[in-house]
């Protein structure tokens, strides 16, 4: 009786372990999106004095997070 009540529970956790990489694809491909349009407006604007700190920032912020998604498969 108590393995009928465990199977349930195991195969919740199997699906949501298969849905975990999925959604961080999700994610990171959102953010990936925010950060290329944010480029894209700041080129749009022309040169300041902020553009090039900020897009030293998105690109370590897309790194790392490609770095963490590397190294975590």
């Amino acid at each position: 009786m108590d393995d009928v009540g465990r199977s349930p529970a195991l195969a919740e956790e199997a699906l949501l372990g298969l849905l975990v990489p999925f959604w961080q694809v999700v994610i990171g491909a959102v953010v990936l999106v925010a950060v290329v349009m944010s480029i894209g407006r700041l080129a749009r604007r022309g040169p300041s004095r902020m553009t090039t700190a900020l897009l030293v920032t998105a690109a370590a912020i897309a790194g790392f997070a490609l770095l963490g998604v590397l190294l975590q498969g």
